[in-house]
């Protein structure tokens, strides 16, 4: 009882702080009903503003990658299990389907979702990353499905892709290696990429992106979810950047503040 007690009082506390966080940052944006739909999505499933869990984008709430996985963590899943589908993938048109599978606890037979990417459904700062992005959408809609999330995830967003081909003066693309060596720098690259292109405080982003990984500093996040974390700021930077500015800004003083 005392357990469940505590357990509501912190789900309260993280919906003070959402919606506080919401209409300091966001309250001209704000349809009716958001509110509302942020204080259900808060005590159902524990998502959090500040990390990013959330994005609000013309006018309705999605969910992010790291928010999914770290529900999954937090309701101790017993584990996820990836692979692409042969048949369905086509290596010389850099179109790839995944099919993932999520087991909610030991001996369960799993909840299944698939994902899919090629370059006519990602953003063109993304592509070469399609394989990542097919595996991160079949990982997401997995987990939806096991958790019973009706709510789209911000990564399969079709409406953030860019049908146009890349043009010379994109981040350089992300490219597949057996170790994966090769693909770090890249994503430093176009990180890098969008600070610049959208006057970003550097430090902040990356105080941002340690918390939206749920590591302690970025270098320690695995490579899905920076590259999660680059397609996330991308989005909010081109949607809705005071927004994403306010959020940024919620970093500056425990980062910036001189002894």
């Amino acid at each position: 009882m005392r357990k469940r007690a505590s357990i509501g009082s912190e789900l309260a506390k993280l919906l003070r702080r959402n919606l506080k966080f919401a209409r300091g940052c966001a309250a001209a944006q704000l349809r009716a009903g958001s509110a509302d739909r942020l204080r259900d999505l808060t005590l159902r499933f524990g998502f959090s503003l500040a990390l990013g869990d959330l994005v609000y984008l013309d006018g309705t709430w999605y969910v992010a990658h790291a928010g999914l996985v770290r529900l999954a963590s937090r309701r101790r899943c017993a584990g996820i299990e990836v692979h692409h589908v042969p048949e369905s993938c086509d290596h010389v048109n850099a179109r790839w389907v995944f099919k993932a599978t999520v087991y909610k606890h030991r001996g369960s037979r799993g909840f299944v979702g698939h994902g899919d990417a090629d370059p006519s459904n990602v953003s063109s700062m993304m592509h070469g990353a399609e394989m990542r992005i097919a595996e991160t959408r079949a990982v997401n809609r997995a987990i939806r499905k096991a958790y019973g999330i009706g709510l789209c995830s911000v990564d399969e967003l079709g409406s953030l892709s860019s049908n146009r081909p890349p043009d010379a003066g994109r981040a350089p693309s992300i490219r597949e290696s057996s170790h994966g060596s090769s693909s770090g720098p890249r994503l430093r690259d176009q990180l890098c990429l969008l600070i610049r292109e959208h006057n970003l405080n550097a430090t902040q982003v990356k105080a941002y992106a340690a918390d939206f990984c749920g590591t302690p500093s970025l270098k320690e996040a695995n490579r899905d979810l920076v590259q999660s974390f680059v397609a996330h700021l991308a989005a909010c930077a081109k949607e809705n950047r005071d927004m994403l500015i306010c959020r940024l800004n919620s970093y500056a003083q425990p980062l910036e503040a001189k002894p």
